[in-house]
């Protein structure tokens, strides 16, 4: 109970902690405090939940324990008191290519749905959320999102490049020497080589996938300190951004600014400008429209991809580039790419951001710098269109994603080669049993079908590896990785489980593409689908219980974010108001 005579710092009768903290009632609530070692005054502070996906499944992690700890000196700092725990991920690296991908964009979901339940169950008043792998970063928004609390999020940074043969390297080049080794242009032993170097120490896979593309989108949408994301994993450096966030998310409950007055739609469509300058991943079409589903912005995928047509690519990034992220932070990091784009007009400028600053006055002291190669002045782009673009026609009427950043020819015809599941495709592939000139078709890997909608990337990887990149194009209602390059349609919707016209689609049926007008066509009659619908049952997929069944009856569409739940739409309360 507090001591009266000692007044406040703190009036909590508006926030959450005061369920658990305040009056004679809560005398066992804070006996649980006490038993932790706090103290009265800590007790009577704001209770700031921290947030971290560490673990030991995979180098994106690691280091989020120590950062973690960082934050929360940041937090005691300013006048809070910081409570931390952990959530799941899922790393795609280890899952790729096999039942364990299946868990993947689950995870999102898990992560999203563990914050809140701990934010909730213990009555915390902000959250600071650390996170350093693919679904990680969207999984941790989306909760700030939801709870609506003073939130600040902190990527763990990326990990620093490998070296092989006199080059840098990623764990992309692994995934390719896979298929030059199937191939016979790679040895035994120089890919034993390879797998030893591409992966050196801490952080996430450093090109522009996943990991880094979402990074890039959390300072650009405002709910991360800029230059946040710049610095790599190992860099102690990294710990001033660290305990700046903790700082910097008691600034934001002092002053009441909570995550859903800075992600406002022109924020989102910032966020966009973002993954298509950098050529980042396609899954950012799919992470944003989630995002949005918690707080009520209607931005499915069809805006996302409107925003990215009309956006420069202008960051050189891997895998369709030379340069990996590190050398993107050096360059000056996001920050320098969002003032040259803020300047020519592509990005809005008085949108708010966790510093309680906006964006354009978080760019004013940015200085362009001409002794860089990585990000290009928006008035020289390495491309007039940005690096993910979508398509929509007769084969995917609710659209497809497809990464155009690299692309040597952004239009492709030819045959189908069907298989139902990305088992059967990479054995073919393995084989070498697909021609040059032909469009691979992955099906019944979307959210419902596969379910979990599986990443292709050891399929695509592969086809690489064999010097088949550009010779055939693949299309799926599953993922692509971010390190996925060559023509990759993704996200075909609706998918094959609901009936889509992925499902009808033979072998040797004429698929067309065409990345410049924006249109995938499935070039049969309407009456020929007809008749091959009456034939049409959906799969009975393998899994009839645990967290993919339950998954697989809730999930919605990719094209609105592959979400679980109403969103916005069905809240009737919202957590930072109880």
């Amino acid at each position: 109970m507090s001591d009266p005579k000692r007044p406040h710092a703190w009036d909590k009768s508006r926030l959450p902690s005061r369920h658990v903290t305040e009056g004679p009632s809560k005398a066992p609530h804070r006996s649980y405090l006490y038993a932790m070692g706090l103290g009265t005054r800590e007790i009577e502070q704001p209770l700031v939940g921290v947030a971290s996906c560490w673990n030991e499944a995979a180098p994106c992690n690691t280091t989020l324990m120590r950062q973690a700890h960082v934050v929360s000196e940041g937090v005691k700092a300013a006048g809070g008191t910081p409570r931390e725990f952990c959530t799941i991920t899922v790393t795609d690296g280890i899952a790729m290519g096999h039942e364990g991908m299946r868990s993947s964009l689950v995870s999102r979901e898990v992560i999203a749905d563990s914050v809140e339940l701990t934010m909730r169950g213990h009555s915390y008043d902000a959250l600071v959320g650390v996170a350093g792998c693919d679904k990680s970063l969207p999984g941790m928004m989306m909760a700030m999102l939801r709870l609506n609390v003073p939130s600040v999020f902190l990527y763990g940074g990326s990990i620093l490049p490998g070296e092989f043969e006199g080059r840098e390297v990623t764990v992309q080049d692994v995934f390719e020497g896979v298929g030059a080794h199937a191939a016979g242009a790679m040895s035994l032993e120089r890919l034993c080589e390879l797998e030893k170097r591409a992966c050196p120490g801490d952080g996430a896979c450093g090109g522009q996938y996943t990991a880094n593309t979402m990074a890039c989108v959390s300072e650009a949408i405002g709910l991360a300190l800029p230059l946040s994301s710049a610095l790599p994993a190992p860099y102690l450096d990294r710990d001033q951004y660290a305990r700046a966030s903790g700082e910097a998310v008691m600034h934001l409950l002092r002053t009441g600014l909570r995550p859903r007055d800075i992600c406002t739609r022109e924020a989102f469509e910032n966020a966009a400008v973002i993954i298509a300058a950098t050529g980042g991943s396609t899954n950012g079409g799919l992470h944003l429209p989630a995002m949005a589903h918690e707080c009520g912005v209607s931005f499915d995928m069809e805006d996302v991809c409107r925003i990215m047509r009309r956006t420069p690519y202008l960051a050189d990034l891997k895998p369709g580039g030379r340069f990996v992220a590190k050398s993107m932070g050096e360059a000056g990091g996001v920050p320098m790419l969002m003032r040259t784009l803020l300047d020519a007009g592509f990005l809005h400028g008085d949108v708010m951001t966790a510093t309680g600053r906006t964006l354009r006055e978080n760019l004013a002291s940015v200085v362009w710098r001409d002794d860089q190669e990585v990000i290009r002045p928006a008035s020289n782009p390495l491309s007039p269109t940005g690096g993910v673009v979508g398509l929509k026609g007769s084969l995917a009427p609710e659209g497809a994603i497809v990464k155009v950043a690299g692309l040597k020819t952004q239009v492709f015809r030819g045959p189908a080669r069907v298989f139902d599941s990305e088992e059967q495709a990479f054995a073919a592939v393995e084989r070498r049993d697909y021609k040059a000139g032909e469009v691979l078709v992955i099906r019944y890997e979307g959210p419902k079908g596969g379910p979990g909608m599986r990443e292709m990337l050891a399929t695509t990887a592969a086809i690489y590896g064999q010097d088949m990149g550009d010779k055939v194009a693949l299309i799926t209602d599953g993922r692509f990785s971010g390190a996925t390059r060559g023509f990759c349609v993704g996200h075909v919707g609706p998918e094959a489980q609901d009936g889509g016209p992925i499902a009808l689609v033979r072998n040797g049926d004429m698929i067309s593409l065409n990345a410049e007008t924006g249109v995938i066509d499935l070039e049969v009659s309407e009456a020929e689908l007809a008749e091959r619908r009456k034939s049409w049952k959906p799969r009975v997929t393998a899994y009839g219980s645990g967290a993919l069944w339950k998954y697989a009856q809730a999930v919605g569409p990719a094209s609105k974010g592959a979400v679980t739940h109403p969103g916005f739409t069905g809240e009737r309360h919202v957590y930072a108001d109880i």
